[in-house]
């Protein structure tokens, strides 16, 4: 485990048990959200070393964020 990872831990063990458990579970929640980014942009790499990739148009894909989030 990193120097950090562990300083932080050895921290937390002086907080009241709801403290950790709350911390615990976002840390968790963080992780598993890497784990699924890193999962997307791995089949991402793929799909363009494959060949399946496609040309995209950014003023489009603005567009579309932009509709979906509510800003214009």
């Amino acid at each position: 485990m990193v120097k950090t990872l562990e300083r932080a831990i050895a921290e937390l063990t002086a907080l009241p048990d709801s403290d950790q458990e709350e911390i615990g579970q976002k840390l968790l929640s963080h992780v598993e959200k890497l784990r699924e980014l890193r999962s997307e942009l791995d089949n991402g790499i793929q799909s363009l070393n494959s060949g399946k990739g496609k040309e995209l148009d950014v003023e489009e894909l603005l567009v579309e964020a932009r509709k979906r989030h509510g800003r214009t």
